[in-house]
């Protein structure tokens, strides 16, 4: 893989600082990376980010394949930041950096001596980003706060799973997502409003804030009709049709929520009649009678295949899909056309596959051209680029500091 092409990326020449762990922070200097910034991921010696030992199996070439999920386009250096050189190190990189990110909890930074006043001193135009649990400031800030400990806090389990069911989480780590790439747009719009000014400031989001933004829906049931929301399963809590439904050999997704869209779908399941009766002739009285209407829709769906009623709503223009297994999703034809399985040769894994850019930018489009690093890989390389001699360098190593 070579360096990224100028006109492959949005963001050259842009130095960003990777000092964060696990997945908000990696995934949203990722997101800067695919689009050419250069991230250097800093990471403790020896053990390096916890992702490389402490989620998943640990797989042949000594780590556990969850690192490679979120670092690919980085250079890694390893920095004992509790050690004095390791902070001169650190600050003499961030000299040189447009953007830092990092993830420890409020006050970490700042006794590791690379908080955000600190690295503003030596340089005043870094965009320093924090994302923490639940935030710099507030009774909670302090506390740790995982994905699954903010998906709880920040309402979303309480409105997964089944009516009547346990309190469930996402599948998938929706604050830890959110959060990163709720950075990434805060760093953004830090880097234009510095191109006006000349100067940085501090980006402070949080898992929490990620996980209440997705609580739009919830906010607008509660806040107009006073009604707590609770656990639908698929549904949706403002429209019906929208939800998965039964058919002869499995599920299928349908959003017919309009009035032209449910008239349409009618069509479709042999059943106009339905256009008429009082209980399903609008959005308000489908969503009131949305248990019986997603009854008499099964009883029709039942007797078919889900790919006949797929191909069907399809013609008709009514919105359905799949409800696939993460091996089919990532077999389908649309996730193949749009890039997203990607390959890249691991220098201990070999070839590797990871979920592509989500971004498609028609002039600079990004690209990968780094797999994720071991860690230390580039250790020397940026050390040498910070001008460090060849007797230093040997020090720092010889000491543990990198």
């Amino acid at each position: 893989m070579n360096e990224v092409e100028a006109n492959e990326a949005s963001l050259p020449g842009l130095r960003v600082i990777d000092a964060s762990q696990v997945m908000a922070g990696p995934y949203c200097a990722m997101l800067l990376a695919d689009h050419g910034a250069d991230v250097i991921k800093v990471e403790p010696p020896t053990a390096g980010d916890a992702t490389r030992s402490a989620l998943g199996d640990i797989q042949a070439w000594g780590e556990s394949a969850a690192f490679l999920a979120v670092n690919r386009n980085k250079r890694s250096l390893t920095i004992n930041l509790k050690d004095e050189r390791g902070q001169d190190v650190f600050h003499a990189l961030a000299q040189t950096a447009d953007v830092l990110i990092e993830s420890y909890r409020p006050g970490t930074a700042e006794r590791l001596g690379i908080g955000y006043e600190a690295l503003a001193a030596v340089n005043p135009r870094l965009v320093y980003a924090s994302i923490s649990g639940f935030g710099a400031s507030g009774p909670s800030a302090k506390r740790g706060g995982y994905d699954i400990i903010t998906q709880g806090a920040s309402g979303i389990m309480s409105v997964t799973g089944e009516p009547g069911a346990d309190p469930a989480k996402a599948g998938v780590p929706l604050t830890d997502i959110g959060a990163g790439t709720l950075c990434a747009f805060g760093i953004l719009a830090a880097l234009i409003a510095r191109a006006q000014t000349g100067e940085g400031q501090l980006v402070d989001t949080s898992l929490f804030e990620a996980g209440l933004v997705y609580g739009a829906w919830e906010a607008t049931e509660l806040w107009s009709s006073g009604r707590l929301p609770g656990p639908l399963g698929s549904a949706h809590r403002l429209s019906a049709p929208y939800q998965a439904i039964r058919t002869g050999d499995g599920h299928i997704t349908i959003g017919a929520f309009t009035d032209r869209l449910w008239q349409q779908a009618t069509q479709v399941f042999g059943r106009p009649e339905w256009i008429d009766d009082p209980r399903f002739a609008t959005g308000q009285s489908r969503l009131r009678h949305r248990a019986e209407l997603v009854e008499l829709i099964e009883e029709v769906t039942l007797t078919k295949p889900g790919g006949v009623w797929l191909e069907r709503l399809h013609a008709a223009g009514v919105p359905a899909g799949p409800v696939n297994n993460y091996e089919q999703a990532f077999a389908d034809p649309q996730t193949v056309a749009r890039e997203m399985v990607v390959e890249a040769e691991h220098p201990q894994a070999g070839t590797i596959r990871m979920v592509g850019i989500p971004l498609k930018l028609s002039e600079t489009p990004g690209s990968i051209r780094r797999p994720p690093p071991m860690l230390g890989q580039h250790t020397d390389e940026l050390l040498v680029e910070l001008g460090y001699t060849g007797a230093q360098r040997a020090s720092l190593r010889a000491d543990g500091v990198v």
